[in-house]
């Protein structure tokens, strides 16, 4: 099983550490933000990964080479920034993804419960299996939001939603069948110009796919900003 990170973004609000340097390469807890995502992929039984670079991305390469340890490493090249679809694009002529796989945001550090998500994945037999959690309203309208039809199933995704359906939102960890890819080639860009995840799944959905969410358990801190690399260091410090 292949194991999807994506890597490509410049890391504008952890300047001036990314100044120089890839947001995957930025320090958490002595260890860069990819080696967390890579030690938690190989903990759920991928067998290979591939990763997705851009701004400064030959310093990943050269940091790591083709091996992380026992895992092989391909790398997939985002030249321009066109949304999280675009990048994942970029990995399906890099490896035989032609079977089930996971993805996880390059900047992710994860202590939560995603092999139920895996296993959801599995035994449900969907295109799509989201890690979700609930946030704040004004959150909720600044990010992809999941809403829900009246007997709980997942009736789409919308970005940036001015007035949000749910405070349920994805929390970058997903399971995809190779569907998404035909997903992420039909959809059009939002209005800044990116090809959003968020809107790749709701195209599966629109196209009779079936997607499940499984909530978070634990903790995941998406590493933006400075404090959000001090909160995600203290919470690894607390086990």
């Amino acid at each position: 099983m292949y194991g999807v990170v994506l890597a490509a973004g410049e890391g504008t609000r952890l300047r001036p550490r990314t100044a120089e340097r890839p947001k995957g390469l930025v320090e958490v807890a002595g260890q860069p933000l990819l080696t967390h995502c890579f030690e938690t992929l190989r903990a759920l039984g991928v067998d290979e990964l591939v990763v997705v670079v851009g701004y400064q991305g030959e310093q990943i390469v050269s940091y790591y080479g083709d091996r992380f340890g026992d895992l092989p490493l391909t790398y997939a090249h985002q030249t321009e920034r066109r949304g999280l679809a675009d990048a994942l694009l970029t990995a399906e002529s890099r490896a035989d993804l032609d079977a089930d796989f996971l993805v996880l945001n390059g900047d992710n550090v994860c202590r939560a419960n995603l092999g139920d998500v895996l296993d959801r994945h599995r035994n449900s037999a969907a295109d799509a299996t989201l890690l979700v959690d609930e946030v704040s309203r004004a959150d909720a309208a600044a990010t992809g939001v999941v809403s829900f039809d009246d007997e709980g199933n997942v009736a789409g995704l919308v970005e940036k939603p001015d007035d949000p359906p749910s405070t349920t939102v994805p929390r970058g960890f997903y399971a995809f069948s190779p569907r998404i890819f035909e997903a992420c080639r039909a959809i059009d860009p939002s209005p800044t110009g990116e090809y959003e995840l968020t809107a790749a799944v709701d195209w599966l959905l629109d196209d009779g796919g079936r997607v499940e969410t499984v909530g978070l358990e634990g903790w995941c801190v998406n590493v933006n900003t400075e404090a959000d690399r001090t909160r995600a260091e203290k919470r690894l410090q607390r086990g």
